[in-house]
């Protein structure tokens, strides 16, 4: 290992150390995060020219962006209460022509339940939604049966 060289010869003697000692000064990390720190500011308490650009403060920038979170959510969530309010009509409608076999099938001499049929749409469900297809065809099933 080299011995260590006092700070003036090292200055002196390497080039590399000249071209560091020349570099002009970066603006903090901050700034590059999008935080209001001027770069010709000549130290703490010393406003930024009045040329300079106002840029967006770190807390500002969170504060827009959860509001755009916060209003896309919103919006998601009402398209949620639309869809809802579909399934529901449909199972609702589901149930009255569910009825109307059923009673139908009764007076013809049959039973109320039909298991074939029944094992089709269990079918249906868990090969479009996989296997918690299956308990919503399941709970659909019931929310049918004996309704008559």
């Amino acid at each position: 290992m080299a011995p260590a060289r006092p700070a003036a010869a090292r200055s002196a003697a390497h080039p590399t150390d000249q071209r560091l000692s020349q570099r002009t000064p970066r603006a903090p990390l901050s700034a590059a995060r999008g935080a209001s720190v001027p770069r010709a500011a000549a130290g703490p308490g010393h406003p930024p020219p009045p040329h300079q650009e106002t840029r967006m403060t770190t807390s500002e920038s969170i504060t827009a962006e959860h509001a755009t979170a916060e209003h896309t959510i919103a919006d998601a969530r009402g398209r949620i209460d639309a869809l809802d309010d579909s399934i529901i009509s449909l199972i609702e409608e589901r149930i009255s022509v569910s009825e109307q076999i059923q009673a139908t099938r009764i007076a013809a001499g049959g039973r109320r339940v039909h298991l074939a049929r029944e094992m089709e749409v269990l079918r249906r469900y868990r090969d479009g939604l996989g296997a918690p297809g299956t308990g919503l065809a399941m709970t659909l099933l019931d929310l049918c049966r004996g309704r008559v």
